[in-house]
Formats: C-alpha cells, structure tokens, sequence
C-alpha cells in the first residue's frame, strides 16, 4: 500500500492534448486542418483530437487561441436560407417532385421550412444528403 502511495505522489498531474483555434474562425466556416492545433493543456470543454472537429462547420465564432469544444460545431450546411431546392414528396410508392425555396439553413437530416414555388405554400422538410427536401419521409 506504502508503495502504491509513493508511486501516485511521485507522478504530477495528467496533462492532457486540448484543441485549440490557429486563427478566428467566423461562425457557418467549415473547419480545416490549418485552423486548428493541439496544446499540451487540460482546458474545460475542448475536444482533444482534431479528427472530431475537421470538415464540421463552426455554430458561432471562435476567437485564435480559445479552445474549440464541440457544443460550438455541428454538421455542414447542404441548404441555404433563400436557396433554390427540389422539394420532393414522398408517401408509400408515390413521389411528387417540384421546386421550392428554403427560408432556413439546414444539414443533412435538419427539418427546414420550405415554399413550394408552385403553389406558395410553406411546408417542413427534411433536407437529404443531396440536398434535396423530403415531405412526408419517415425514416
């Protein structure tokens, strides 16, 4: 027991990796290699593998040398607010496909509101991986 003591004595404290920005990255930026760096710090909050943060898209700004935490990032943007998309309904064996405008930015798998162009009705959709808004899909 002395000797499991003097062991735990004898080592410091565990530092750990914390990701940290290289530069400011304004919010909706995707982030890239170049933009972030390991430190040899414990800081609350910060992921600690650059793996989990590269191609994920900043939700707010994140100041050069604060850390980068992952509540602060989130999937990349397949649509845009404004954005022309193809608006397709989907209900058993039947798809109906028309084009409308996204009045929300969303990811893969985001429930956006969308005009139908055609008959200006707004409607919620889930926005696919190609981009296109899906009415009426349960997964």
């Amino acid at each position: 027991m002395r000797v499991l003591l003097i062991l735990v004595a004898l080592t410091g404290p565990a530092m750990a990796d914390s990701l940290i920005a290289t530069r400011t990255i304004r919010a909706q930026t995707v982030i890239g290699p170049d933009d972030m760096a390991l430190v040899d710090a414990a800081l609350p909050g910060a992921l600690d593998d650059p793996a989990l943060a590269l191609g994920l898209e900043a939700r707010v700004a994140i100041y050069a040398g604060r850390p980068i935490r992952s509540q602060d990032l989130g999937a990349p943007a397949l649509v845009d607010r404004n954005q022309l998309v193809s608006l397709i309904y989907l209900s058993g064996g039947l798809a109906i496909s028309t084009e409308g405008r996204a009045l929300e930015r969303g990811a893969e798998g985001d429930v956006v509101r969308v005009m139908n162009l055609g008959s200006r009705t707004t409607v919620n959709g889930r926005v696919g991986p190609d981009g296109a808004i899906y009415v009426g899909w349960k997964e």
